[in-house]
């Protein structure tokens, strides 16, 4: 059998033979396997195979990519002769090229398989463990269900160049949704978990009772007066934070000016002693890898050191924009041309406690749950809506919702204070963290 590499391999020889000057291509293959259950039944079983061939050419700086979801190397061909065929129509891109930083994959053995597949059975009796303990626990009146899944990708990468590289990673996740109360006052939460390998997965029914406890908590909600208090964000929302500062260090916002971070690299834009680090090379981590979409190499980086913004997250083409090399934070798919974006995201955890975190507050705000995307990205400007309790002399008080927060990502940014209590869990992953100042609109 033809190897995924020699057939990547043989589809650039039809693309050269076309009149491609250079070209790169990608398969990507899947095998998904999930089910859900709800209120005792199971309500579907879905298994889904699939994969994506994607081509990229370029002719001088003209680019264009064609994709097919058949690998069938008789039409490698004409394939190649289409893709050809539109880089000609397009107009030239003078950043656009083969990665300038691809070198030859390294052997760091990152554990990102995991060998067992279970059967659909297993995973029935996972769902089924985690919305039976979400439903158990008292308050709880209703579920949307709980879900299991195991998942398989694997990915090529071949360029002209003389790359060839290749990964593969498992996935298995479990995850509940309840509601508790009745009428009109019903409050709905879940927990969830992923992980590599299934050895790492959270119990299932700990991760039901998880679901099952915050909605009851969050029963009989208020809307509290506007205020301008100390904000503390959960963990499970507190990486948002981080994307939005992902966002604004992407290299290619950068580089069209749209960022409003665009002036402040190699400055302090979060307090001394911050630490946000980007770690590809994470043992089973859920994006981990040893190489980027275009087969540069990857590494860890602090992006955030002692409060200082050191570096943008850039692919080739963001980094010949800007003057720079390529920090291996490529990402593609097998239809679109590579763009920057992260991998295993972190904050690095603070010095104290959750509790020593909020134990000055007065009067704050804990939030648990974000509605929508009121974040502009070119001023900083933030609005989000959000739910969770009231913090009261330095204790989570009562439940509160129906409220909106807002500030600007520069004073947020400077005025974070992460809490200790760091977890995995999620690829982008943050501690507690306080921020100082927000104001909460309420009643």
């Amino acid at each position: 059998m033809t190897s995924p590499i020699d057939l990547l391999a043989d589809l650039i020889a039809k693309a050269r033979a076309a009149g491609a000057d250079s070209a790169d291509a990608v398969l990507v293959t899947g095998t998904s396997l999930s089910v859900s259950r709800r209120l005792g039944e199971t309500e579907h079983v879905e298994r889904a195979e699939g994969r994506d061939l994607g081509l990229r050419v370029f002719l001088g700086k003209q680019a264009a990519v064609v994709s097919s979801t058949t690998v069938d190397p008789s039409r490698f061909a004409v394939l190649a002769q289409r893709a050809v065929a539109m880089a000609r129509v397009v107009p030239e891109d003078p950043h656009a090229g083969l990665a300038d930083t691809a070198a030859p994959p390294r052997d760091i053995p990152l554990d990102l398989n995991d060998p067992t597949e279970p059967s659909a059975e297993a995973l029935i009796a996972r769902a089924a463990a985690a919305e039976d303990a979400a439903r158990a626990v008292p308050g709880v009146t209703n579920s949307e269900g709980g879900d299991a899944g195991f998942g398989r990708t694997e990915a090529v990468l071949v360029t002209s160049a003389g790359f060839a590289g290749q990964w593969s990673r498992t996935s298995h996740f479990v995850s509940a949704a309840v509601l508790a109360g009745s009428g009109t006052d019903m409050q709905r939460d879940y927990d969830s978990h992923s992980t590599v390998h299934l050895a790492d997965l959270d119990d299932p029914g700990a991760i039901g009772r998880s679901a099952g406890e915050r909605a009851v908590r969050r029963l009989h909600p208020n809307r509290p007066k506007t205020a301008m208090l100390p904000v503390v964000y959960d963990p499970r929302v507190a990486g948002s934070l981080l994307g939005h500062f992902a966002g604004a260090i992407n290299g290619a916002g950068v580089a069209r000016g749209t960022s409003f971070l665009k002036d402040k690299l190699g400055q302090r834009i979060f307090a001394a002693g911050i630490t946000v680090r980007d770690d590809p090379l994470r043992v089973r981590g859920l994006r981990s890898r040893i190489f980027d979409g275009e087969g540069t190499p990857t590494e860890q980086r602090d992006l955030i050191a002692d409060g200082v913004l050191t570096t943008w997250l850039l692919d080739s083409r963001s980094a010949r924009q800007l003057g720079l090399r390529s920090t291996g934070h490529a990402a593609r798919g097998a239809s679109g041309p590579p763009s920057p974006s992260p991998t295993n995201l972190y904050l690095a955890a603070g010095s104290i406690t959750p509790t020593e975190l909020m134990a000055d507050i007065k009067l704050g705000l804990y939030v648990t749950e974000l509605i929508g995307m009121g974040v502009n990205g070119v001023t900083g400007d933030y609005s989000r809506g959000a739910a969770g309790f009231l913090i009261r002399d330095g204790a989570i008080a009562e439940p509160v919702a129906e409220i909106t927060i807002a500030g600007n990502l520069h004073d947020m940014f400077l005025h974070l204070t992460p809490a200790n209590d760091l977890r995995f869990r999620r690829g982008t992953d943050s501690p507690t963290v306080r921020v100082e100042g927000m104001t909460m609109a309420g009643g």
